[in-house]
């Protein structure tokens, strides 16, 4: 599903780049990013965490409050963060999903024959070619 809410961005006292970032509609859906790029990247992250906990708990998501709505003042500033938690529960699934290839028959017959597990292999193949190291 796609949200856009509206997130308010504070520099960080004495920092010269560092800024806080929380969403007036979304309890607890607060970041930080080292930098305003850094910000709105960890914002989209918390966003979409936050929309996608509650999607999946089946709980209530409030509405966006409308940008005019929402005040801020001295050096902070609003903008408007939109994600999709359809895409982001795509990437983040687990779920194994059945794939079917083709192999000659006497490589089937080998591999069988050396107890070689093709869905450990073929997942480990893939994390080889794409240079996918860390575990899921």
């Amino acid at each position: 599903m796609k949200y856009a809410y509206t997130a308010i961005f504070n520099l960080e006292p004495g920092t010269a780049e560092t800024y806080n970032v929380s969403f007036p509609d979304l309890p607890g859906c607060n970041t930080f990013g080292t930098d305003l790029n850094d910000a709105i990247s960890m914002a989209e992250d918390a966003l979409c965490l936050w929309l996608y906990g509650k999607e999946t708990d089946n709980e209530l998501i409030p509405a966006a409050t409308p940008p005019s709505q929402i005040a801020v003042s001295g050096n902070d500033f609003i903008t408007a963060i939109s994600v999709d938690t359809t895409t982001y529960r795509r990437y983040f699934e687990n779920k194994a999903i059945k794939k079917t290839l083709t192999i000659p028959t006497w490589l089937n017959q080998r591999a069988e024959d050396a107890n070689i597990n093709f869905s450990k292999l073929l997942q480990q193949a893939l994390r080889n070619e794409l240079q996918i190291t860390e575990p899921r």
